[in-house]
């Protein structure tokens, strides 16, 4: 069973796709919310997060951050144990 994604972000955030495009590959399916469709979605990221730029990814619970955060801990070998559990 594969971890549940998250992921905050607007249609226009290049780093946004870059990150679905990077989970993606991982196999991961991500659940998209769109703030530019739902204002009150900006609103919870930023509660969530306490981060104000898109994306932010959430693996289950755990806030991930944004796109060079999500590449940083592949990078560390730490992202696919997070997908898997």
């Amino acid at each position: 069973m594969r971890m549940k994604v998250r992921m905050y972000c607007t249609h226009s955030c290049g780093y946004c796709r870059m990150a679905l495009q990077f989970l993606e590959k991982k196999g991961a399916q991500v659940d998209k919310l769109y703030l530019d469709e739902d204002s009150a979605l900006r609103k919870e990221m930023i509660s969530l997060s306490g981060r104000t730029s898109v994306p932010q990814i959430f693996i289950g619970d755990q806030h991930i951050g944004g796109y060079t955060d999500l590449v940083e801990l592949d990078m560390d070998g730490e992202l696919d144990p997070l997908l898997a559990a």
